[in-house]
């Protein structure tokens, strides 16, 4: 038997193949796939007759294969049968509440009603449907021509809104109305609405006046992918005389009236319209400007970009704001409002097309919300679960505890504890999860016999959708008709862009299934992009990036995790995260209901998703930040090369803005809008916070306290009771010490015993610990050994770097007659690898017990390791992300999530109830008993002095005042940790940008870029102002050193790649493969500006600054063969990097070279080699044809 995997092929048994599986998937997607199954058998899905269609289920078909393969029969499951009954499909939608479409104006002196409330609401799907009167059979390319017609013939103030309406062939919703008569009302607008419910209709409403009128508008979009979308779109409906495209990449009529571009593209415009030469802004004319996408605000590394188009932005110029639904769009209008001018806000929440979620197990698809759609399916449930694989049903006929069980749904994604039952430990919930994880072929029967393809299946990982699609490679999801037409759109593809098709796709492709992600060539996502769109993809497998604005609906989005692994490890998808993808769901004018499908993982339930679901939408966040372009654009007066003749000529030419103007501009920043609101109101209610706990700590001090007590009591009753407390306190302390005392004997007992067992098997132990909720966890795990002993490992290192894991020894001193003594502890690090397969790191203080069994230390087969350094490999391959599970002060408990190479380990840890206790080997020291046993009896001496206390005269006098004590001191820490919040919250508001600015400027001025005195900009200031990229000062030092003078134009290519090649990776899947490495010639000249580089770095640290400079050799080699005209099957042949990565990177590289023959003084030699490498590189693959 032959199996494929990655580049390998591997020959073996069906065990061989199980053991693969297991170490061949990344964790982020490996309960999707079976751990053996026959690529041989085929699967068919596809019905064959339309009574199949209709009944909504799935004929079984057996599929004859070749000799070397068997027959795989897939009987149709009964609980498909049960699960997917047709009249029940569409049972959320009578319940479907009607909204209203909210819509206010913003501000300044400007007020505008534009509620709309006397219109009627308009029915969602009536407003899709095409009107059959003869004059809607005119494209709507000829519908604009008519209005400018009409315009030119009568004027302007023939354009409003039932003019622009009349373009579309289908009645505008409310909120699009509202919009556009904002606009018409020449107000920005900032419009906050679902994801596809329609916004870039209204940018195309105002391009349709604006061209009209005769002027231009400019439209902005976060990626050149979408931008090229855009433009193709555009041009149908307004001609290609009258649309343009400016990217990186392409420069298509860019005097057009309607200009398509990148969003740093306007704002390097801006820049120079603020700049020194106001001339060459390239804002002639422009009227309108359309920020798409304005959600990217919140963007950590992009975000600044829209901040500073609309502070920059010319107040005449109208803004149209284009966001997905977030939290505060009121701030975002408020902010326009008051720095740009007359500002509108719409927003609406109901979606052309509503969304019901579901969520998908092993067998079984179930709504994931209750009929009313505001709280979790109970069914859903992980105690429900539970019972019912137990096949019991949860007190069916208990009323009292059903009532209970109501009361515990106060919050809407609540269910544990659902059922009146105690709750579930960690093993429970992991044991639960796993037992319900669909694999893909589970969920994709699900959404068929329901009738909800075409999809979209969202997986954070590029490996994992190309698995998928190996995976789904003889599922038939296409007639022969739709194959048919699959295969002659490969035909001609091939024929147009032979280098760009994707070889290892096609296979899925034939059969309805693709992948669409970073790793692929932008040709060949199009060409998935377009046979989705004509249904002859059924399901497309695709990282988080397709649901950021391209425009490819589908009739319902499968969300395979709620988590996503990143540099930091492991996390959440954020709320609109989540609700961005979800808005891919439901095509307008196709679909009645859109369907968005959440998946069991081992990690999430449907807890977790209703928690993310009902959470809400995130608020912007401003993400502003000063940048070397910004600090030079600003900043910059008359250049030093310029020699000007005459004094007067000055007035040519800005003179540069001073600190302050700078400051009022920079300070004008989404974030400094929002702090400026609430600044005042945190402050003033920290102040009286403080005060407050002021007067409750005077009141709960130990003098207060004593105060309140001889005023209550009579003097012998105060004497009895403080007498009395005071020998408590001392038996307390007694008590602590002894405790301490056990826990020394304990550790004493268990460390030879765990440093015996380093050496021979891999023993069993048992680990145990409480969680913040108070609940008791068991956790059967093989215990690896002692953390000192993993010698050279990443663990050790972290342990001794880490302050927090770091343990002293514990000196006990006791004091009372026969238990004094001194006693020494000091806990020390071990690892074990839990049943759950997650990782712990603990002390002797949490091993309840060790037993004689465990893994044979022997290894597997002849040559193999052994399986402790085996697990030792493991465990140091690992990205250290520990969470902390306990603390005390014998060491903390840790733990850390494994991986699928850790997977098949921990599957074979035995449950707790099938390990004897016989088989312990724990045993405890004369000493330690002897220990407890002082413990004990000192314990009853602390319970019986408590009650002897009780029972005195006067106590619940006294107890009144201890409990108001402990009342008012829980109430201090409350408004602390309010107090703590409010002033994090302050630090965050405080005027942002400045400060960072003015660090920028210091850095400028000792690079000798720009005297921030005089403002006078210098030959490097000039290159670097006029630089795109993260860090334009490190780029004009490289560009500017004459040592790229004796290079080539292919080496230029390379020196240039090494800039720009920041996210590149190597995929570590790809084995036995290679890159080019670079000429000598480039790895010298890096090695000299790594010198540079070093020099850069620290004026930066000097001055506070943390801006990368990039430069990096590693895939010079790739970009050098290029540009020297290898073809791109050589390049790829055995390439270690994926096709989407390297294209990447060669159109980085293109970019840049682009811009140098532009920039000012620069070599003409460097600038001629730059514009030869350019045009050597821009070939197909690579070049990006727009349109």
């Amino acid at each position: 038997m032959v199996w494929k995997a990655g580049s390998m092929l591997i020959h073996g048994s069906i065990p061989a193949m199980r053991t693969l599986a297991l170490c061949s998937y990344p964790s982020d997607f490996s309960h999707l796939f079976p751990l053996i199954f026959n690529h041989k058998a085929t699967l068919f899905l596809h019905p064959h007759n339309n009574s199949t269609r209709k009944l909504g289920f799935l004929c079984p078909q057996t599929v004859r294969t070749s000799n070397t393969g068997p027959t795989l029969f897939l009987p149709l499951r009964n609980s498909l049968r049960s699960s997917f009954p047709v009249d029940n499909q569409l049972s959320d939608a009578d319940d479907e509440d009607d909204e209203d479409d909210e819509a206010a104006d913003e501000h300044e002196e400007f007020a505008v009603d534009v509620s709309d409330e006397d219109e009627p609401v308009e029915d969602t799907a009536s407003s899709t449907i095409p009107t059959t009167s003869p004059r809607f059979e005119e494209h709507k390319w000829q519908r604009v021509e008519r209005l400018r017609s009409e315009v030119r013939e009568f004027g302007e103030g023939i354009i409003d809104l039932d003019e622009l309406a009349s373009i579309y062939d289908f009645r505008i919703d409310k909120f699009q109305r509202l919009a556009i008569q904002a606009f018409l009302r020449g107000s920005s607008v900032v419009v906050s609405a679902p994801t596809s419910s329609g916004k870039t209709l209204i940018a195309e409403a105002a391009a349709a006046a604006t061209v009209a009128r005769g002027r231009r508008l400019f439209y902005t979009t976060p990626l050149k992918a979408l931008s090229n979308q855009k433009y193709r779109e555009f041009r149908e409906t307004f001609g290609e005389s009258n649309v343009g495209l400016l990217t990186g990449d392409s420069a298509v009529n860019k005097d057009a009236q309607v200009l398509i571009m990148t969003t740093e593209i306007l704002r390097n415009m801006l820049y120079q319209s603020i700049g020194m030469v106001s001339s060459g802004s390239g804002l002639f004319h422009v009227d309108v400007i359309v920020l798409d996408e304005v959600h990217y605000l919140s963007d950590i590394s992009r975000g600044t970009v829209w901040e500073e188009i609309v502070i920059y932005c010319p107040k005449e110029v109208q803004l149209i704001c284009l966001s997905a639904t977030v939290a505060n769009p009121d701030e975002l209008a408020g902010w326009i409002g008051q720095i740009h001018g007359t500002t509108e806000l719409v927003t609406s929440s109901k979606r052309p097309v509503p969304l019901t979620w579901h969520f998908s197990m092993k067998n079984s698809l179930l709504p994931l919300l209750n009929e009313k759609g505001t709280s979790m399916n109970r069914k859903l449930s992980l105690n429900y679960l539970q019972f019912s694989t137990s096949g019991v049903e949860p007190y069916k006929d208990d009323k009292s505890r059903r009532r209970s069980s109501r009361r515990r749904e106060s919050e809407n994604y609540r269910s544990i504890n659902m059922y009146g039952q105690s709750a579930l430990s960690k093993n429970d919930i992991n044991t639960i999860r796993r037992s319900q994880v669909p694999q893909i072929r589970d969920t994709l029967w699900q959404l068929r016999a329901r009738d909800m393809l075409p999809a979209i299946w969202f997986i954070f990982s590029r490996k994992g959708c190309d698995a998928a699609v190996q995976y789904l490679e003889d599922c038939k999801l296409l007639d022969e008709c739709e194959m048919g037409e699959v295969q002659l759109a490969l035909k001609k593809f091939h024929i147009q862009h032979p280098d760009a098709v994707r070889e290892t796709a096609i296979k899925g492709l034939l059969q309805g299934v693709a992948a669409h992600h970073a790793g692929c060539l932008p040709l060949w996502k199009s060409f998935i992009e377009e046979l989705f769109q004509q249904g002859l993809v059924k399901v497309v497998f695709a990282t988080e990036t397709l649901a950021a604005g391209i425009n490819m609906p589908a009739r319902t989005a499968v969300i395979s995790s709620l988590s996503k692994r990143s540099e930091a490890g492991r996390i959440q998808l954020s709320s609109n995260e989540l609700l961005q993808m979800a808005g891919r769901a439901g095509r307008r004018g196709i679909d009645e209901r859109g369907h968005v499908v959440l998946v069991q993982t081992p990690y999430e339930g449907a807890e977790e998703c209703c928690k993310l679901l009902f959470a809400g939408v995130d608020p912007l966040v401003s993400q502003f930040t000063a940048s070397y372009g910004m600090v030079l654009n600003l900043l910059a007066g008359a250049k030093i090369t310029r020699r000007l003749k005459e004094s007067e000529d000055m007035k040519h030419f800005q003179a540069g803005r001073t600190l302050e103007e700078a400051r009022k501009l920079v300070e004008q920043s989404f974030g400094n809008y929002v702090g400026s609101n609430v600044m005042l109101a945190s402050k003033e209610e920290l102040t009286k916070i403080q005060k407050e706990i002021e007067v409750l700590t005077s009141e709960v001090s130990d003098d207060a306290v004593d105060r309140k007590v001889r005023k209550q009591l009579s003097a012998i009753t105060y004497r009895e009771i403080s007498d009395l407390q005071e020998e408590l306190r001392a038996e307390k302390r007694l008590r602590t010490e002894l405790r301490q005392r056990m826990e020394s004997e304990r550790i004493a007992s268990l460390t030879p015993l765990l440093e015996e067992l380093e050496n021979g098997h891999l023993p069993f132990v048992c680990l145990q610990y409480k969680d913040s909720d108070g609940v008791q966890h068991l956790v059967p795990a093989v215990y690896l050994g002692k953390v000192d002993s993993l010698s050279g490992s990443r663990m050790k290192s972290m342990i001794c770097a880490d302050d927090s894991l770091v343990q002293t020894t514990i000196r006990t001193e006791l004091h009372s007659g026969d238990a004094g003594g001194h006693f020494d502890a000091k806990p020390s690090h071990y690892v074990a690898l839990g049943s759950d397969n997650s990782w712990y790191l603990f002390t002797e203080k949490w091993v309840k017990t060790v037993y004689r069994t465990g893994f044979p230390n022997i290894p597997l087969a002849q040559g193999d390791a052994l399986p402790r350094e085996i697990m030792k490999a493991l465990l140091d391959k690992e990205e250290v992300q520990w969470e902390k599970l306990a603390n005390s002060e014998l060491g903390g408990l840790w733990s850390m999530e494994g991986s699928l190479d850790t997977w098949s380990w921990s599957l074979n840890v035995p449950v707790l109830s099938s390990l004897s206790d016989d088989d312990e080997v724990l045993q405890m020291s004369q000493p330690y008993h002897d220990a407890v046993e002082l413990y004990k009896e000192q314990r009853n001496r602390v319970s019986r002095l408590k009650k002897k206390i009780a029972r005195t005269e006067g106590f619940k006098e006294y107890q009144k005042i201890i409990d108001m004590t402990n009342f008012s001191k829980e109430k201090i820490e409350r408004l602390k940790a309010r107090a703590d919040r409010l002033i994090t919250r302050i630090e965050q508001i405080e005027p942002s940008g400045w400060k960072e600015f003015l660090q920028i400027s210091n850095i400028i001025h000792e690079a000798r870029a720009l005297d921030i005195n005089t403002h006078m900009i210098f030959p490097l200031g000039e290159t670097a102002a006029a630089i795109r990229g993260e860090n334009e000062l490190w780029l004009a030092m490289v560009l500017r050193n004459r040592i790229l003078l004796e290079l080539k134009p292919a080496q230029l290519a390379a020196v240039c790649g090494s800039l720009v090649s920041d996210g590149i990776k190597v995929r570590p899947w790809k084995n036995n493969s290679y890159i080019y490495e670079p000429s000598n010639t480039v790895i010298n000249i890096i090695k000299i500006l790594d010198e540079k580089r070093s020099s850069l770095l620290q004026l930066q640290e000097k001055h506070g600054v943390k801006i990368p400079c990039e430069l990096d050799s590693q895939f010079s080699g790739m970009v050098e063969a290029w540009a020297s005209g290898l073809t791109w099957r050589e390049i790829m042949m055995d390439c270690a990097m994926d096709e989407g990565d390297l294209a990447r990177l060669l159109r980085r590289t293109i970019d840049l070279l682009a811009q140098i023959p532009k920039l000012p003084d620069i070599d003409p030699v460097l600038q001629n080699n730059a514009m030869v490498a350019s045009n050597v590189m821009d070939r197909p693959p690579i070049s990006e044809l727009a349109g």
